[in-house]
Protein backbone atom coordinates (compact mmCIF):
# COMPACT_ATOMS: atom_id res chain seq x y z
CA UNK A 1 0.00 0.00 0.00
CA UNK A 2 1.58 3.49 -1.24
CA UNK A 3 1.85 5.60 2.13
CA UNK A 4 0.69 9.03 1.72
CA UNK A 5 3.42 12.05 0.81
CA UNK A 6 4.95 12.95 4.05
CA UNK A 7 4.26 10.41 6.10
CA UNK A 8 8.15 9.46 7.09
CA UNK A 9 8.61 13.58 7.57
CA UNK A 10 8.72 14.94 11.22
CA UNK A 11 5.94 16.79 11.67
CA UNK A 12 6.56 20.45 12.98
CA UNK A 13 4.06 22.55 15.04
CA UNK A 14 3.45 25.73 13.27
CA UNK A 15 1.30 28.51 15.36
CA UNK A 16 -2.02 29.40 13.11
CA UNK A 17 -1.50 32.28 11.32
CA UNK A 18 -3.57 35.18 12.53
CA UNK A 19 -6.86 35.42 11.34
CA UNK A 20 -7.08 38.42 8.94
CA UNK A 21 -8.83 41.52 10.23
CA UNK A 22 -11.31 43.36 8.16
CA UNK A 23 -10.69 46.93 7.38
CA UNK A 24 -12.58 49.37 9.30
CA UNK A 25 -15.71 50.70 7.30
CA UNK A 26 -14.38 54.27 6.25
CA UNK A 27 -17.30 57.00 7.09
CA UNK A 28 -18.46 58.35 3.42
CA UNK A 29 -18.43 61.60 3.36
CA UNK A 30 -22.50 61.32 3.38
CA UNK A 31 -23.80 60.88 6.31
CA UNK A 32 -26.66 59.54 4.12
CA UNK A 33 -28.05 55.84 5.82
CA UNK A 34 -27.36 52.93 3.95
CA UNK A 35 -30.16 51.29 1.86
CA UNK A 36 -30.74 48.31 3.53
CA UNK A 37 -31.88 46.45 -0.19
CA UNK A 38 -28.29 47.33 -1.40
CA UNK A 39 -25.48 44.86 -1.44
CA UNK A 40 -22.53 45.02 0.84
CA UNK A 41 -19.72 44.98 -0.90
CA UNK A 42 -17.30 41.55 -0.30
CA UNK A 43 -14.48 41.34 1.86
CA UNK A 44 -10.95 41.88 0.48
CA UNK A 45 -8.77 38.52 0.24
CA UNK A 46 -5.43 37.29 1.50
CA UNK A 47 -3.49 35.32 -0.84
CA UNK A 48 -1.71 32.18 1.02
CA UNK A 49 1.75 31.44 -0.32
CA UNK A 50 5.09 29.56 0.47
CA UNK A 51 4.41 26.94 2.89
CA UNK A 52 0.52 27.41 2.81
CA UNK A 53 0.17 26.76 -0.70
CA UNK A 54 1.27 23.16 0.35
CA UNK A 55 -1.63 23.03 2.76
CA UNK A 56 -4.05 22.74 -0.24
CA UNK A 57 -5.30 19.78 -1.47
CA UNK A 58 -5.09 18.54 -5.14
CA UNK A 59 -8.80 20.01 -5.68
CA UNK A 60 -6.56 23.51 -4.55
CA UNK A 61 -9.36 23.11 -1.20
CA UNK A 62 -7.61 24.49 1.59
CA UNK A 63 -6.22 21.61 4.46
CA UNK A 64 -5.76 23.26 7.33
CA UNK A 65 -6.28 20.58 9.55
CA UNK A 66 -2.58 18.87 8.16
CA UNK A 67 0.72 19.19 9.99
CA UNK A 68 3.49 20.82 8.47
CA UNK A 69 6.55 19.13 7.58
CA UNK A 70 10.52 19.62 7.58
CA UNK A 71 12.31 18.34 4.61
CA UNK A 72 15.41 15.89 5.33
CA UNK A 73 18.69 17.27 5.38
CA UNK A 74 20.44 17.08 2.00
CA UNK A 75 23.67 15.27 2.80
CA UNK A 76 26.93 14.52 0.39
CA UNK A 77 28.29 10.38 0.10
CA UNK A 78 31.08 11.18 2.63
CA UNK A 79 29.22 12.52 5.37
CA UNK A 80 26.79 9.63 5.13
CA UNK A 81 29.82 7.05 5.24
CA UNK A 82 31.10 8.68 8.11
CA UNK A 83 28.05 8.35 10.22
CA UNK A 84 28.10 4.79 8.93
CA UNK A 85 31.51 4.32 10.59
CA UNK A 86 30.24 5.80 13.76
CA UNK A 87 27.53 3.48 13.41
CA UNK A 88 29.75 0.56 13.90
CA UNK A 89 31.97 1.66 16.27
CA UNK A 90 29.51 2.28 18.61
CA UNK A 91 27.71 -1.46 17.41
CA UNK A 92 31.18 -2.34 18.24
CA UNK A 93 31.71 -0.92 22.02
CA UNK A 94 27.95 -2.33 23.24
CA UNK A 95 29.01 -6.06 21.74
CA UNK A 96 32.53 -5.18 23.57
CA UNK A 97 30.64 -4.41 27.15
CA UNK A 98 28.33 -7.05 26.56
CA UNK A 99 30.89 -9.95 26.44
CA UNK A 100 32.56 -8.37 29.07
CA UNK A 101 29.65 -8.59 31.20
CA UNK A 102 29.06 -12.22 30.47
CA UNK A 103 32.38 -13.41 31.61
CA UNK A 104 31.90 -11.45 34.36
CA UNK A 105 28.90 -13.25 35.16
CA UNK A 106 30.55 -16.58 34.03
CA UNK A 107 33.33 -16.29 36.61
CA UNK A 108 31.21 -15.37 39.27
CA UNK A 109 29.29 -18.67 38.77
CA UNK A 110 32.29 -21.18 38.52
CA UNK A 111 33.90 -19.39 41.05
CA UNK A 112 33.68 -22.20 43.64
CA UNK A 113 34.49 -24.73 40.89
CA UNK A 114 37.61 -22.75 39.83
CA UNK A 115 38.45 -22.77 43.43
CA UNK A 116 38.47 -26.93 43.28
CA UNK A 117 40.44 -27.17 39.87
CA UNK A 118 43.05 -24.94 41.01
CA UNK A 119 43.39 -26.86 44.20
CA UNK A 120 43.86 -30.16 42.21
CA UNK A 121 46.03 -29.08 40.58
CA UNK A 122 48.36 -27.76 43.16
CA UNK A 123 48.29 -30.80 44.82
CA UNK A 124 49.39 -32.63 42.04
CA UNK A 125 51.54 -30.40 40.90
CA UNK A 126 53.38 -30.66 44.69
CA UNK A 127 53.43 -34.90 44.11
CA UNK A 128 54.88 -34.37 40.97
CA UNK A 129 57.87 -32.32 42.43
CA UNK A 130 58.35 -34.25 45.42
CA UNK A 131 58.54 -37.69 43.73
CA UNK A 132 60.43 -36.25 41.23
CA UNK A 133 63.25 -35.14 43.69
CA UNK A 134 63.14 -38.02 45.55
CA UNK A 135 63.53 -40.07 42.32
CA UNK A 136 66.72 -37.72 41.37
CA UNK A 137 68.09 -37.17 44.90
CA UNK A 138 67.98 -41.49 45.75
CA UNK A 139 68.36 -43.02 42.53
CA UNK A 140 70.91 -40.50 41.10
CA UNK A 141 74.60 -41.47 40.77
CA UNK A 142 75.24 -38.14 43.39
CA UNK A 143 74.20 -40.69 46.38
CA UNK A 144 76.39 -43.88 44.71
CA UNK A 145 77.78 -45.77 47.73
CA UNK A 146 81.89 -45.31 48.36
CA UNK A 147 82.51 -46.13 51.83
CA UNK A 148 81.37 -48.76 53.92
CA UNK A 149 82.14 -48.83 57.54
CA UNK A 150 82.23 -52.09 59.90
CA UNK A 151 81.24 -51.68 63.53
CA UNK A 152 81.29 -54.28 66.78
CA UNK A 153 83.88 -56.51 65.29
CA UNK A 154 86.40 -57.71 67.67
CA UNK A 155 87.19 -61.40 66.73
CA UNK A 156 85.88 -60.92 63.47
CA UNK A 157 88.46 -59.67 60.56
CA UNK A 158 86.80 -56.21 60.27
CA UNK A 159 89.36 -55.87 56.74
CA UNK A 160 87.53 -59.06 55.38
CA UNK A 161 84.07 -58.43 56.01
CA UNK A 162 84.85 -54.65 54.08
CA UNK A 163 86.28 -56.29 51.44
CA UNK A 164 83.39 -58.84 51.19
CA UNK A 165 81.12 -55.91 50.23
CA UNK A 166 83.26 -54.35 47.75
CA UNK A 167 81.18 -55.33 44.49
CA UNK A 168 78.55 -52.83 46.50
CA UNK A 169 80.47 -49.94 45.61
CA UNK A 170 79.54 -47.66 43.18
CA UNK A 171 76.27 -48.22 43.42
CA UNK A 172 73.10 -45.66 44.33
CA UNK A 173 72.26 -45.94 47.94
CA UNK A 174 68.66 -47.06 47.02
CA UNK A 175 69.91 -49.73 45.05
CA UNK A 176 72.29 -51.92 46.87
CA UNK A 177 71.85 -55.36 46.89
CA UNK A 178 70.63 -56.36 50.91
CA UNK A 179 70.38 -59.53 49.89
CA UNK A 180 73.78 -60.01 48.53
CA UNK A 181 75.00 -58.15 51.48
CA UNK A 182 73.39 -61.11 53.68
CA UNK A 183 74.87 -63.94 51.79
CA UNK A 184 78.56 -62.17 51.92
CA UNK A 185 78.06 -62.07 56.13
CA UNK A 186 77.00 -65.32 56.33
CA UNK A 187 80.42 -66.45 55.51
CA UNK A 188 81.66 -64.97 59.10
CA UNK A 189 80.56 -68.24 61.44
CA UNK A 190 81.55 -65.66 64.37
CA UNK A 191 78.67 -63.39 63.25
CA UNK A 192 75.65 -63.39 65.00
CA UNK A 193 73.59 -61.18 63.80
CA UNK A 194 74.19 -57.64 62.36
CA UNK A 195 71.88 -54.03 61.33
CA UNK A 196 72.82 -52.30 58.32
CA UNK A 197 72.53 -48.16 58.01
CA UNK A 198 72.68 -46.27 55.13
CA UNK A 199 74.13 -42.54 55.61
CA UNK A 200 74.18 -40.20 52.62
CA UNK A 201 75.12 -39.37 50.24
CA UNK A 202 78.14 -41.96 50.07
CA UNK A 203 78.37 -44.56 53.13
CA UNK A 204 77.14 -47.73 54.42
CA UNK A 205 77.50 -49.05 58.21
CA UNK A 206 76.95 -52.32 59.05
CA UNK A 207 77.00 -52.92 63.18
CA UNK A 208 77.83 -56.58 63.83
CA UNK A 209 77.16 -58.33 66.94
CA UNK A 210 79.50 -61.03 67.38
CA UNK A 211 78.69 -64.73 68.78
CA UNK A 212 79.93 -65.07 72.48
CA UNK A 213 81.34 -68.07 73.56
CA UNK A 214 79.61 -69.88 76.48
CA UNK A 215 81.64 -72.96 76.47
CA UNK A 216 84.78 -74.64 75.09
CA UNK A 217 84.71 -78.72 74.42
CA UNK A 218 87.59 -81.04 74.52
CA UNK A 219 87.94 -82.58 70.89
CA UNK A 220 91.07 -84.61 70.70
CA UNK A 221 94.12 -82.54 72.29
CA UNK A 222 92.43 -79.32 71.35
CA UNK A 223 89.69 -77.23 72.50
CA UNK A 224 87.27 -75.28 70.94
CA UNK A 225 85.38 -71.94 72.46
CA UNK A 226 81.18 -72.41 71.23
CA UNK A 227 78.54 -70.36 71.71
CA UNK A 228 74.95 -71.75 72.93
CA UNK A 229 74.59 -72.90 69.45
CA UNK A 230 77.57 -74.87 69.16
CA UNK A 231 79.52 -73.20 66.57
CA UNK A 232 82.97 -72.74 66.95
CA UNK A 233 84.56 -69.35 67.61
CA UNK A 234 88.13 -70.13 68.08
CA UNK A 235 89.94 -73.52 68.70
CA UNK A 236 93.08 -73.75 71.18
CA UNK A 237 95.23 -75.97 72.04
CA UNK A 238 94.55 -74.63 75.81
CA UNK A 239 91.88 -74.32 77.58
CA UNK A 240 90.40 -71.07 77.38
CA UNK A 241 90.22 -69.46 80.85
CA UNK A 242 86.90 -67.91 82.20
CA UNK A 243 84.79 -70.67 80.32
CA UNK A 244 83.82 -74.43 81.80
CA UNK A 245 85.12 -77.36 79.76
CA UNK A 246 81.86 -79.57 78.66
CA UNK A 247 81.91 -83.51 78.74
CA UNK A 248 79.23 -84.97 75.77
CA UNK A 249 80.15 -88.19 76.71
CA UNK A 250 80.82 -88.56 73.05
CA UNK A 251 77.66 -86.59 72.22
CA UNK A 252 78.10 -83.82 69.26
CA UNK A 253 77.19 -80.17 69.79
CA UNK A 254 74.42 -79.83 67.32
CA UNK A 255 72.41 -82.66 69.72
CA UNK A 256 70.06 -82.41 72.24
CA UNK A 257 72.54 -83.04 75.15
CA UNK A 258 74.45 -79.99 73.99
CA UNK A 259 71.42 -77.87 73.59
CA UNK A 260 70.28 -78.94 77.60
CA UNK A 261 73.85 -78.15 78.93
CA UNK A 262 73.64 -74.59 77.29
CA UNK A 263 70.71 -73.71 78.09
CA UNK A 264 71.85 -74.97 81.92
CA UNK A 265 74.51 -72.28 81.89
CA UNK A 266 72.23 -69.30 80.53
CA UNK A 267 70.33 -69.99 83.50
CA UNK A 268 72.66 -69.48 86.17
CA UNK A 269 73.53 -65.93 86.96
CA UNK A 270 76.76 -64.11 85.35
CA UNK A 271 78.57 -64.50 88.87
CA UNK A 272 77.63 -68.26 89.52
CA UNK A 273 78.26 -69.13 86.10
CA UNK A 274 81.66 -67.76 86.35
CA UNK A 275 82.73 -70.33 89.33
CA UNK A 276 81.72 -73.20 86.75
CA UNK A 277 84.79 -75.30 86.20
CA UNK A 278 83.17 -78.23 84.41
CA UNK A 279 80.11 -80.21 82.78
CA UNK A 280 79.30 -83.26 82.44
CA UNK A 281 76.52 -85.27 80.64
CA UNK A 282 75.05 -88.32 79.13
CA UNK A 283 72.03 -87.97 78.96
CA UNK A 284 69.59 -84.49 78.23
CA UNK A 285 68.34 -84.99 81.63
CA UNK A 286 71.20 -85.60 83.94
CA UNK A 287 73.32 -82.15 83.45
CA UNK A 288 76.01 -82.37 86.60
CA UNK A 289 78.30 -78.67 87.42
CA UNK A 290 81.32 -79.13 88.99
CA UNK A 291 82.05 -75.84 90.89
CA UNK A 292 85.67 -74.27 91.18
CA UNK A 293 85.54 -74.64 94.97
CA UNK A 294 85.34 -78.18 94.27
CA UNK A 295 81.64 -78.67 94.98
CA UNK A 296 79.29 -80.70 92.99
CA UNK A 297 75.53 -79.52 91.39
CA UNK A 298 73.12 -82.08 90.76
CA UNK A 299 71.33 -80.11 88.09
CA UNK A 300 68.84 -82.63 85.99
CA UNK A 301 67.23 -81.34 83.04
CA UNK A 302 67.08 -77.99 81.60
CA UNK A 303 63.74 -78.11 82.86
CA UNK A 304 62.58 -75.00 85.46
CA UNK A 305 65.95 -73.90 85.56
CA UNK A 306 65.65 -70.85 86.25
CA UNK A 307 63.79 -71.72 90.08
CA UNK A 308 66.72 -74.23 90.22
CA UNK A 309 69.14 -71.50 89.57
CA UNK A 310 67.83 -69.39 92.44
CA UNK A 311 67.41 -72.58 94.85
CA UNK A 312 71.02 -72.95 94.09
CA UNK A 313 72.08 -69.76 94.93
CA UNK A 314 70.07 -70.20 98.60
CA UNK A 315 71.82 -73.37 99.39
CA UNK A 316 75.35 -72.20 98.96
CA UNK A 317 74.40 -69.39 101.52
CA UNK A 318 73.40 -72.04 103.80
CA UNK A 319 75.96 -73.90 103.60
CA UNK A 320 78.74 -71.42 103.74
CA UNK A 321 76.85 -70.11 106.64
CA UNK A 322 77.26 -73.38 108.59
CA UNK A 323 80.05 -75.05 107.38
CA UNK A 324 82.34 -74.01 104.54
CA UNK A 325 85.32 -75.98 105.23
CA UNK A 326 83.33 -78.91 104.35
CA UNK A 327 82.82 -80.47 100.89
CA UNK A 328 79.10 -81.01 99.34
CA UNK A 329 77.20 -81.68 96.67
CA UNK A 330 73.79 -79.40 95.95
CA UNK A 331 70.69 -81.28 94.78
CA UNK A 332 68.98 -78.99 92.66
CA UNK A 333 66.84 -81.66 90.36
CA UNK A 334 63.76 -80.81 92.25
CA UNK A 335 62.84 -77.59 92.13
CA UNK A 336 60.74 -77.49 95.20
CA UNK A 337 62.62 -79.70 97.41
CA UNK A 338 66.68 -78.86 97.88
CA UNK A 339 69.09 -81.05 99.26
CA UNK A 340 72.71 -80.45 100.73
CA UNK A 341 74.64 -84.09 100.39
CA UNK A 342 78.28 -84.00 102.36
CA UNK A 343 81.12 -86.09 100.17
Amino acid sequence: MKRPEGFDRTPVRRPAPPAATPPAATPSASTTPRDPAQPVAAAPTTTITGERERDRGSDGGARAHDPAFLDAPDTSAAEARERARAARRLARRAAAARRAVERTEVRRFTRRSRHRRAAWITAAAVVVALVGAVTISVFSPLLSLETVKVEGTSRVDKAAVQASLDQQLGKPLALVDFGAVKRDLSDFPLIESYVTETMPPHTLVVRITERQPIASVKVGKTFELVDPAGVVIATSTKQAAGYPVVDLKGGSLDGRVYRSTAEVLLSLPAQLRSTVKAVQASTADDVTLTLSTGEQVVWGSADASDRKAQLLAGLIRDHKARNPKQAVVYDVSAPDNGIIRTR
